[in-house]
């Protein structure tokens, strides 16, 4: 759709909600692609509503709708994800961070003394757990590991644009970067959000993400926990003695991946998110 004419903020946010109607909130779309469209502040959106908008932006702004009604996630769209506070650039082909995730970022945190030691996130991303580790621990050093080579380039733009110089980011198979650099028993906290759904639950999910998101970055085996089980055998390998091991699996995986555990791991416990879902393990690196 195009118009010719200039049309107001007001006018456009209405269209835009019109447009959007089957999405759960209309309203908070519309405005979000509007003023990431326009560049204008949300203090402006509110306060010159009849503020003019160029024929130019309003095509782009009824071409970013018609995408959105078409099932492009609004992160795409708009270019970022908030997470920790803070705002993630995110793009095609890099999973978009999800709020419950915070978890492991909030158990990194307690876990992690003030001392200057390393903290690793395996299938790093956009970089948003290891960069908000990074803010929240200037004295530790965190590397971020992901076997994309597009998302570790959004990761670093991202530690860039939040200014963290404590973060570092390769690209790699698991801890195949560390394997290379001779790194063993170096880290005292390894984190990860790793692909935990199955083949099944994939053809199951929504379009928006089945069509749009990275496969490999969510799905793993036809269990769902392939990943993970290489994730638990090769992690005692780079944590110092009694280093912890911190990652999400997905819903009704607890049983399944607690056998994954063997003589190397104690305290093996699995954490609650905020919906009440068992969501993340725990487990400390035997002496």
């Amino acid at each position: 759709m195009s118009m010719k004419n200039k049309s107001t903020l007001r006018e456009l946010h209405r269209k835009g909600i019109s447009l959007l109607s089957k999405k759960n909130n209309p309203s908070l779309e519309s405005k979000t692609i509007l003023l990431n469209t326009t560049d204008i502040t949300e203090e402006k959106f509110y306060s010159e509503p009849d503020f003019e908008v160029t024929p130019k932006k309003i095509n782009e702004f009824f071409k970013k709708l018609e995408q959105r009604k078409k099932g492009m996630p609004l992160a795409y769209l708009t270019g970022s994800k908030e997470f920790w506070s803070m705002d993630f650039e995110v793009g095609s082909g890099v999973l978009i961070p999800r709020p419950e995730t915070e978890v492991l970022v909030e158990k990194a945190l307690e876990l992690c003394s003030e001392k200057k030691e390393m903290m690793v996130d395996i299938g790093t991303g956009c970089g948003n757990v290891a960069v908000a580790l990074a803010k929240e621990k200037p004295g530790a050093t965190i590397m971020g590991l992901d076997i994309s080579f597009q998302a570790v380039r959004y990761a670093r733009k991202n530690a860039v644009a939040h200014n963290v110089p404590n973060v570092e980011f390769a690209v790699g198979d698991l801890f195949a970067p560390f394997k290379k650099n001779m790194m063993e028993k170096e880290c005292r906290i390894i984190v990860s959000n790793p692909p935990y759904v199955d083949e099944k639950e994939w053809m199951a999910l929504e379009p928006q993400i089945r069509d749009h998101e990275p496969k490999q970055a969510l799905v793993s085996g036809e269990e769902g926990t392939a990943f993970i089980k290489r994730l638990i055998s090769q992690a005692p390998d780079y944590l110092m003695p009694g280093g912890y091991l911190l990652f999400e699996i997905g819903k009704g995986q607890e049983e399944k991946v607690r056998s994954f555990f063997n003589r190397k791991w104690k305290r093996v416990s699995c954490l609650e998110d905020l919906a009440g879902i068992k969501r993340v393990f725990q487990a400390e690196r035997v002496l």
